[in-house]
């Protein structure tokens, strides 16, 4: 049975509906995508089975070398689950213990405790899995594009149910596509990263893009990421999963306890192409990293504030690009920022380093109230390690938080596609436009004290329209008329009625 996007959306959805009021909808994703997950790998288990039990008979068809998703122990089906009536909750922990048994690699994952959800009993759980039934999920019956499209907007869907918190885990798609093409010309064998990683949106949409419009296979690039919030965690790891990407989430905090690195030289990884919307303005661990064992906090002698971590995490973040000299390539990144980073008075000691270094390719400024959890004006910072020779010494400006570039809606504002293409079409041809976009040399920002505020460097303001002096005249003097022709009405009013 053939389905379509919009009727996996729908279906999955529903699945709120079945545990609503039973569970806190900021619950939501940890009761229900761990399942959908679970239902997934399920029945592409079950197809590749049914194929290796044909080919190599009952003996050999469950050898693990002959899959390439994890493994369902015998006895663990979704259809074993489903055949459950009594202690539904128990079964699925037990399923889950299962899966974690003999595949490791989703250790972490299903981190729910269904028995622990009072409100979640054999009538809820078992609608809720009857439900999940409805679909195949293997790869014959959804191709895989579209499962991981339709999970994503399952946990899209899950953050618009949470609101504000639900942002702290998802950024807005036009955002993350706006970061991935600003760092694109992706290669096979190029590794991704992402230091807070939250769902693994921005990791899905750079594997989307290498596929849709570079004619890419994502199977050949390494995805990985690093997130601090456990279940958050797990979201990321089952949509790589669940995607077919080559990946690794680890779960700790990327600045107190960074999980990619190279312990031969005491350095963080470096990758590709690194792309981050950190959390704005966070607090960090600043005393406990004051001699930090891999040397990335270097740009000046004072650490940032321990309760603004802006520059403690682009430190980090330029730390992990590949160098040419270190590494034979380079590397790029696309930092989503709060404004303030751009001007802030005490962070000029570390603007000054990160422009004379010149690594900063570009920067581009957004419409305030993009995001769920935040309304204040963002902008994303463009770091390249090896820039073309025509724009050494320069940075693009790129003003996009006018009407233009976006359309309001009732709770939130959205960068449209013409906006996107037009930020993307002035960074590829380093143009300068009136009013939106310019090239700007280091000497004139040395001159600004390292201050990278957009406004010095774009008119941002709206232009004055042009004044017909003969035509403004001629409008005063009907209106003179006019309130003549009134005065003189009124006079004779007040006469008639014998006003003096």
């Amino acid at each position: 049975m053939s389905v379509s996007l919009d009727e996996i959306d729908s279906h999955l959805f529903k699945c709120a509906d079945i545990i609503r009021d039973a569970v806190d909808s900021t619950d939501y994703k940890e009761y229900i995508l761990p399942l959908v997950y679970y239902k997934a790998i399920s029945d592409e288990f079950d197809k590749q089975y049914q194929e290796n039990l044909e080919e190599y008979g009952e003996e050999f068809a469950r050898r693990e070398n002959l899959y390439d998703i994890p493994v369902i122990p015998d006895g663990y089906m979704w259809e074993d689950v489903r055949a459950v009536s009594d202690n539904v909750d128990e079964a699925l922990n037990e399923s889950f213990d299962a899966l974690v048994e003999v595949n490791p690699e989703l250790r972490g994952v299903f981190r729910a405790d269904y028995i622990d959800a009072d409100a979640l009993g054999d009538d809820r759980l078992g609608r809720l899995v009857e439900h999940l039934s409805k679909y195949d999920l293997d790869t014959d019956s959804v191709p895989p594009d579209m499962l991981g499209e339709a999970y994503m907007d399952l946990v899209r869907h899950f953050a618009e149910e949470e609101g504000k918190s639900g942002g702290q885990f998802f950024t807005p798609p036009q955002i993350v596509n706006l970061c991935v093409r600003l760092v694109d010309e992706f290669e096979d064998g190029h590794d991704f990263h992402d230091p807070t990683v939250g769902s693994g949106g921005m990791l899905i949409e750079a594997a989307r893009y290498y596929r849709e419009e570079q004619n890419g296979e994502p199977k050949k690039l390494k995805f990985t990421g690093q997130e601090i919030n456990p279940d958050i965690a797990a979201i990321a790891k089952m949509n790589l999963s669940i995607h077919g990407l080559n990946g690794e989430i680890e779960r700790e905090d990327s600045l107190a306890d960074p999980q990619f690195t190279d312990e031969s030289d005491n350095s963080v990884a470096r990758f590709n192409r690194v792309l981050a919307n950190f959390p704005f303005s966070a607090d960090w661990a600043k005393d406990e990293l004051q001699d930090d064992p891999y040397d990335r906090f270097d740009w000046h002698k004072k650490l940032p504030r321990a309760d603004r971590g802006d520059y403690a995490f682009i430190m980090h973040i330029a730390k992990q690009l590949k160098r040419p000299d270190q590494d034979g390539e380079a590397g790029k990144a696309s930092i989503v920022i709060p404004h303030g980073v751009l001007f802030r008075k005490h962070e000029q000691r570390y603007r000054k380093p990160m422009l004379e270094n010149d690594m900063l390719e570009a920067i581009v400024g957004l419409p305030e109230n993009l995001f769920q959890n935040n309304s204040i004006p963002s902008a994303v910072l463009v770091l390249n390690t090896d820039k073309p020779t025509d724009r050494e010494g320069e940075v693009q400006f790129i003003h996009a938080a006018d009407e233009d570039f976006y359309d309001e809606l009732s709770n939130q504002n959205q960068l449209t596609e013409e906006g996107l293409d037009h930020i993307v079409g002035n960074f590829r041809d380093w143009t300068t436009e009136e009013r939106v976009s310019r090239t700007v040399r280091m000497d004139e920002i040395r001159e600004n004290d390292y201050n990278l505020n957009i406004a010095l460097y774009v008119d941002t303001t709206e232009p004055e329209e042009d004044i017909d002096v003969e035509d403004e005249l001629a409008k005063l003097r009907e209106l003179q008329a006019e309130r003549n022709d009134i005065e003189a009405q009124m006079t004779q009013h007040m006469e008639a009625l014998n006003y003096e």
